[in-house]
């Protein structure tokens, strides 16, 4: 059936929006040639989202023709403010934004193990309302939160997990709570890191890839034909728990010592790392193996690299057999640090074990992936609510 007027123009104001995020300011007869529709069309497009408050004139053209210049329109960018948690044990970071997903404020805050939760919830949300309030921003629409742990994927809160602070499943409530007016939105750290590394990152010409995260932890996100996949209870990717050779035992419901964890997590790296005499200061805010990988590779201790490459692949090798991704990101800090040297190493050794042919990259992003992804996932969010003009 042929769509109604009014979803029609929806339609419509959605992809000239659309492109104005894209391209940049436009003007109505750059919207006319891009869009494929009429003058008349984009005429009342245009009225209609500079009445919204969505676009505004930015200019002028500078081509050089008869009569006056023709007008620019741009997305007013600060018609929503966004922020974007980055939750890890230890601390959270916070950046908020405009619309068109520029950083204008951004700080972090080291949240101490012992001093409780509900001390632990007001500082991360002060934290928030601070840097909101250095951006000028008077209000959040949204803010998006990546955080350890499992999401439900029926409610979209963060579940219980073994060895997480309980403050982390309180700071969504608390700040929806402080918060009213903003929409809170929860995902799995190593998701959003996935996200960022497939628009602005080492996964940007796949559809279908495989990140493993290597930080102080382990994870991966399995994103397949575009989309990402969390599974029945929101539980793909913890590899952590997956049950290798190389370790003294098995994993359990409650813990994943015993499992991939324990050959690839940051303290594991750290252990083999003093194996072979490899030392590095650590540097704030970061795992203790990124350093002593970063070290590695610049000193060229090809022996110890051998020896991680070889547990990583343990690892690859499994997630390739089971999901044939063709390509699998080695992500988070570690990952980064370990570059093309690491990945590479990884690559082979992955050809030698899997008939399936697998691409080893390292990340670009590293550990600021999981911020990105969450500026990513609710400049998205907020757009969709934006984008979509009420009838008028």
């Amino acid at each position: 059936m042929p769509a109604s007027p009014s979803t029609a123009r929806a339609i419509n104001d959605r992809l000239a929006l659309r492109l104005l995020q894209q391209e940049g300011p436009l003007t109505a007869g750059q919207l006319k040639q891009l869009t494929g529709l009429s003058r008349p069309t984009v005429a009342d497009l245009v009225e209609r989202l500079a009445a919204a408050g969505l676009i505004e004139v930015a200019g002028e053209s500078g081509e050089q023709r008869r009569g006056p210049n023709a007008k620019l329109y741009g997305i007013v960018a600060d018609r929503a403010h966004l922020a974007a948690l980055d939750v890890r044990t230890e601390g959270v970071t916070v950046v908020v934004a405009d619309l068109l997903g520029r950083v204008l404020a951004e700080s972090s805050v080291p949240i101490a193990g012992d001093i409780g939760t509900g001390p632990a919830v007001e500082q991360a949300v002060a934290l928030v309302e601070r840097v909101a309030k250095e951006a000028g921003a008077d209000r959040l629409h949204t803010v998006g939160i990546g955080a350890p742990g499992l999401i439900d994927p029926a409610t979209g809160e963060l579940r219980n997990s073994t060895g997480l602070p309980e403050w982390h499943r309180r700071l969504v409530a608390a700040l929806q709570e402080r918060l009213p007016e903003a929409r809170v939105h929860v995902e799995n750290e190593t998701n959003l890191a996935a996200l960022a590394e497939q628009r602005d990152g080492a996964a940007q010409d796949r559809d279908t890839f495989v990140l493993l995260w290597l930080g102080h932890g382990t994870g991966a996100a399995v994103v397949l034909d575009g989309s990402l996949r969390r599974g029945a209870s929101g539980g793909t990717g913890e590899i952590g728990f997956l049950p290798v050779p190389g370790t003294d035992g098995l994993p359990s419901a409650t813990g994943c010592e015993g499992g991939f964890h324990s050959l690839a997590g940051s303290a594991a790296i750290a252990e083999l790392a003093e194996e072979y005499g490899v030392v590095a200061e650590a540097a704030e805010h970061e795992p203790v193996a990124a350093g002593l990988v970063g070290t590695a590779v610049a000193e060229g201790a090809g022996d110890f690299l051998d020896t991680l490459a070889d547990r990583l692949a343990v690892g690859v090798s499994s997630v390739v057999a089971v999901l044939d991704p063709g390509c699998v990101v080695l992500g988070g800090e570690v990952g980064e640090a370990g570059g093309t040297e690491l990945a590479g190493r990884v690559q082979e050794r992955v050809r030698r074990m899997s008939p399936l042919p697998t691409e080893v990259r390292s990340s670009t992003l590293g550990g600021a992936a999981v911020l990105r992804g969450a500026l990513l996932t609710a400049r998205e969010r907020a757009q969709e609510d934006l984008f979509s003009p009420r009838e008028r």
